[in-house]
């Protein structure tokens, strides 16, 4: 858990994005964590890199799993707190006569824009072991709602009965991104491809454009 005391002086300048030593503390680790590896990174190596001592650190975060914590949190809070208000929208408005799955792509498309344009890849850490226990409960809950938004909107895409699950099988192209940028092969496309491909999948490539037109126009509204 975090901590709201106000830190020690640094003994340096501040050298990273952020508005507060927090936010550099969080940059620091981001940035360890997805080059050296998380079980290779201390908190030492973490102030050293903000630039303030080692006990300045434990003022902002008890332990580094509250690091890995907020990092994590912070990769899929955006995406659900989009994906929740375009869920909820009514089943009568006007864009409901926009062609199906228009909102599985906004969902898709902005989501995915997050995890390419972040700072850090941090998506590459979804799979430390650490993560995978009831410590990360939270961020684990947060992951697996988005997934179950991506399938209640996906419901009913597939072109045939044999078909991909829409929602889940867009689910799983977008979280691709995190390892195409692992590679290097992102580009500023990447993020409309990989939802666009989860739409041509499930036999909704005709109305394609459409569709993007009308995923554009929610996360304009609601983003």
């Amino acid at each position: 858990m975090t901590s709201a005391g106000p830190g020690r002086p640094r003994h340096q300048q501040p050298s990273r994005p952020g508005a507060t030593a927090r936010d550099e503390i969080l940059d620091a680790a981001a940035e360890l964590f997805t080059t050296q590896g998380f079980a290779s990174t201390s908190t030492r190596s973490i102030a050293d890199a903000v630039g303030i001592r080692q006990s300045s650190l434990y003022h902002h975060f008890k332990t580094k799993d509250d690091i890995l914590e907020d990092l994590l949190e912070g990769t899929v809070s955006g995406s659900l707190k989009f994906a929740r208000a375009v869920a909820a929208l009514p089943a009568d408005r006007p864009d409901t006569e926009s062609p199906a799955g228009s909102r599985l792509h906004a969902v898709a498309l902005y989501d995915g824009t997050q995890l390419c344009s972040a700072r850090w890849n941090l998506g590459v850490l979804y799979h430390l072991p650490e993560v995978r226990t009831t410590r990360f409960a939270r961020f684990l809950s947060h992951r697996q709602e988005l997934r179950r938004l991506y399938g209640e909107l996906g419901g009913g895409l597939s072109a045939t009965a044999a078909g991909p699950d829409g929602g889940d099988f867009t689910f799983r192209l977008v979280e691709s991104l995190i390892y195409l940028r692992a590679d290097g092969a992102v580009t500023a496309e990447s993020a409309l491809q990989a939802a666009d491909a989860g739409l041509i999948l499930c036999g909704r490539g005709d109305h394609l454009p459409a569709i993007r037109a009308a995923s554009q126009g929610l996360i304009n509204q609601l983003a």
